[in-house]
């Protein structure tokens, strides 16, 4: 597990994906949108403010993901822990995600995206929200240049309790639960498992993203705040998961002799 280094000014140095291997690209890359509070509170301003800013990032990274043809973005935009903040600040994110649908979906749609959300639609979220969802998930439906995926109202402990609830509901046998079995009843059964996993702001933890997914998952730390990650730092994650040889547990082939 690495973290990325940066300049004086904070930002990579790169000159576009001449250099990158187009044929060994992550099929789907999760990323853990996290320092929107520290980023506003470094400029003294509420930390609604970093949020906001947040936008320009994600919208940055998704034309990214475009460039570089990526199948599956994954952001983690509200866990089921963050109903623990101000209550302001709840409200604030509820209404910015329904505005984020609002002003963008159409766009996404003529890019090709297709919108889907993960996680619990329970009486924590606003109606009007949850109508917002889905008219953008009916929307951009069919779309397959690339599959954005809001993980919103989400925890992956809640998702693989859910998962547990279903099978335990479909009177599934202990004798019959393995790993496939619960795999079929997580929010996004065809969701691949995330070959790549960015997390912004200098912190080293998975908060409860992904849990069952990122088993095999490599994650990648970057040294930017949220509201400051560009498209350039999803390229030079990109590479760094280049760099690295994945075994899934097995050894490493050797390259010569026996």
């Amino acid at each position: 597990m690495a973290a990325l280094g940066t300049d004086a000014k904070g930002e990579i140095d790169d000159s576009g994906i001449g250099d990158m291997d187009l044929s060994r690209l992550p099929v789907h890359v999760g990323c853990v949108m996290d320092g929107n509070g520290r980023w506003a509170g470094q400029r003294g301003l509420p930390r609604t403010e970093g949020h906001a800013a947040g936008e320009e990032a994600l919208f940055d990274a998704i034309e990214g993901a475009l460039v570089l043809g990526l199948r599956w973005l994954t952001v983690y935009a509200f866990s089921t822990e963050n109903w623990r903040r101000p209550p302001d600040e709840v409200r604030f994110l509820m209404r910015f995600n329904e505005g984020i649908l609002v002003r963008r979906r159409d766009e996404m749609h003529q890019k090709g995206v297709r919108v889907r959300f993960v996680g619990r639609r329970d009486w924590r979220v606003p109606k009007r929200l949850l109508r917002r969802i889905e008219e953008a998930e009916e929307l951009t439906q069919d779309n397959r240049r690339l599959t954005l995926t809001f993980a919103f109202n989400y925890g992956g402990r809640v998702e693989i309790v859910d998962a547990v609830r279903a099978l335990i509901d479909d009177g599934v046998s202990a004798a019959r639960v393995n790993e496939q079995a619960i795999s079929s009843r997580l929010y996004r059964p065809d969701m691949p498992d995330p070959d790549l996993v960015i997390r912004t702001s200098g912190e080293f933890r998975i908060s409860n993203f992904l849990l069952w997914q990122l088993a095999y998952s490599e994650l990648v730390f970057v040294d930017v705040l949220w509201p400051d990650f560009r498209r350039q730092h999803l390229f030079e994650a990109v590479r760094e998961f280049q760099r690295r040889e994945r075994r899934y547990g097995g050894v490493e082939r050797p390259r010569f002799g026996r």
